[in-house]
């Protein structure tokens, strides 16, 4: 199997662990917070790396700014996807954000000039559906999905401005290590996101509250959640990077995508949850396009 295959498949097992631990601590203090939280945890983390690893700032304005706007279209695209699912339906809304990797994979060909084979190329396609159908639950059958959502809009933004984060990415580490990459963009992602949550944890007070209901955890429980939630998406992203500068970026992006296929099985595994028999059909269809695309 190739490296950027497997690099990418990492991170979606990192980013598919992180989807759930942070829909859980949602149910315990709120979407709002679990995001600024996560998102400064994994600004700190690397910035220690930064330190630990002796780096420096880049000396050329040009990957500075590759860095920075790498940041701020993350920001865009978290903020997108939690307004996304703010307004639902989740179901629909996670399940196109998790196509990103299929956008990827277009936009590599087309700005990147990569190349896949016939093979690779069905593989790939057939592993998106395959994202799709494990992202939606089809409750009651496919009539009862509504994709007709202003949550729908905004699921559309946050698709788009992921796969536009795997392209930049891919740009920016050809003058930089993923180590200044990062520690820039997730210091202003971190910046932008804490600050947009707070505008709106101000006017929309009911958002940033405590959800009715949901199970009590100790603070002690809830930090360690949040810590470990930032400490996989830190995993996540360092994964993706060395599968970008290893394998083509379509081939990371498209693996990196799996992760609502990753939630699913630790779902299964560990929460007593039960698939749906289209969601089935949706892990067999990732299987079958796996193979496919690691087929030379």
């Amino acid at each position: 199997m190739p490296f950027g295959l497997l690099a990418g498949l990492g991170a979606a097992l990192a980013w598919g662990s992180l989807d759930l631990i942070t829909a859980l601590g949602s149910r315990v203090i709120g979407s709002l917070r679990v995001t600024a939280s996560m998102q400064l945890v994994t600004a700190v983390l690397f910035l220690a790396i930064f330190v630990v690893t002796g780096s420096s700032l880049p000396g050329d304005a040009r990957s500075f700014v590759l860095a920075a706007a790498l940041g701020i279209i993350g920001a865009g695209a978290y903020l997108a996807y939690f307004t996304g699912l703010q307004m639902g339906p989740i179901a629909v809304v996670s399940g196109m954000v998790a196509a990103f990797g299929g956008l990827t994979v277009v936009l590599s060909v087309v700005f990147r000039g990569e190349t896949l084979t016939l093979l690779q190329a069905a593989g790939a396609t057939i592993a998106t559906i395959g994202v799709l159908l494990t992202g939606i639950a089809f409750d009651g059958g496919l009539r009862a999905t509504r994709f007709a959502s202003p949550g729908v809009v905004f699921a559309l933004v946050a698709l788009i401005l992921f796969s536009l984060m795997a392209i930049t990415t891919d740009i920016a580490l050809e003058t930089m290590t993923w180590v200044q990459t990062y520690t820039i963009a997730r210091v202003l992602n971190a910046a932008i996101g804490i600050a947009a949550v707070a505008i709106l944890a101000r006017t929309a007070a009911a958002i940033g509250h405590r959800p009715v209901g949901g199970p009590a955890w100790s603070g002690g429980r809830i930090v360690g959640a949040i810590v470990l939630a930032g400490t996989l998406d830190v995993i996540g992203l360092i994964a993706f990077a060395i599968g970008l500068e290893t394998a083509p970026t379509w081939m990371v992006g498209l693996a990196a995508s799996f992760g609502p296929a990753v939630t699913i099985v630790v779902a299964v595994a560990f929460l007593g949850e039960r698939l749906k028999r289209m969601q089935w059909v949706g892990l067999a269809g990732i299987l079958v396009g796996m193979v496919c695309i690691a087929i030379p």
